[in-house]
């Protein structure tokens, strides 16, 4: 399987630890690349980002029409149907990149996965997946349809999970970012859940948010 295309961006120090972040539907690495300056983090911090780029694929939902995505949708509504198979691809994907990172020196424990919308869900497939521990698991507005197929790694069954979302999401309704909160509970896992007066996108308040429990998570300084 051909490693997914990335965008960059290294610390002015040596990186001892490695966020991936994954962007939604329709979008690419690039997205979510423009948030670093307002996260504000140490100048010292040595974190790495990246920032993959979902392949393009016939999106059914849209018409088919061809776009960045990280699994085919079927049909949208709280039962959304989707293309598992191309989930579970895009989740070995990732992995691959944890590899990668864990082979350029960082390790898995210093390594967090981030997704946003599809992203997210490919996220929450990866993280609890991945047969050595991570650092954490940030959600954003997503929900978690592999809830009832996955086979948690020993590993991660203690990871910390940070699952944010907008109440006035009309994509990824905020009903379904509880559910994957409720199910991640189910799982034994002990998820904080935020929730901020937004739509389907991300606010000030939640990049400070973020912020924050990434240098928490990391142990950052501030």
């Amino acid at each position: 399987m051909p490693q997914l295309d990335c965008v960059e961006v290294n610390p002015k120090v040596k990186p001892t630890a490695s966020v991936i972040w994954l962007h939604g539907l329709g979008s690419n690495g690039h997205d979510f690349e423009a948030i670093l300056p307002e996260l504000k983090l140490p100048a010292s911090s040595p974190v790495r980002f990246i920032f993959p780029h979902a392949p393009s694929l016939p999106v059914t939902v849209n018409g088919g029409m061809v776009m960045p995505a990280w699994y085919d949708i079927l049909e949208m509504g709280i039962g959304r149907r989707l293309d598992k198979e191309q989930l579970l691809e895009s989740a070995e994907k990732v992995a691959d990149l944890i590899d990668r990172e864990r082979g350029r020196g960082i390790p898995s424990d210093r390594i967090i996965l981030a997704g946003f919308s599809q992203g997210g869900a490919v996220a929450y497939q990866a993280a609890l997946t991945y047969p050595h521990p991570l650092a954490g698991l940030l959600a954003l507005s997503t929900y978690f349809p592999t809830s009832k197929s996955i086979d948690v790694a020993l590993a991660n069954r203690h990871l910390p999970i940070e699952v944010m979302h907008g109440s006035f999401d009309p994509v990824v309704l905020p009903s379904m970012g509880k559910a994957a909160v409720e199910d991640l509970q189910e799982l034994g896992f002990q998820p904080q859940w935020r929730v901020y007066p937004m739509e389907h996108q991300v606010c000030m308040q939640q990049v400070k948010d973020i912020a924050d429990w990434l240098k928490h998570t990391l142990k950052m300084n501030s």
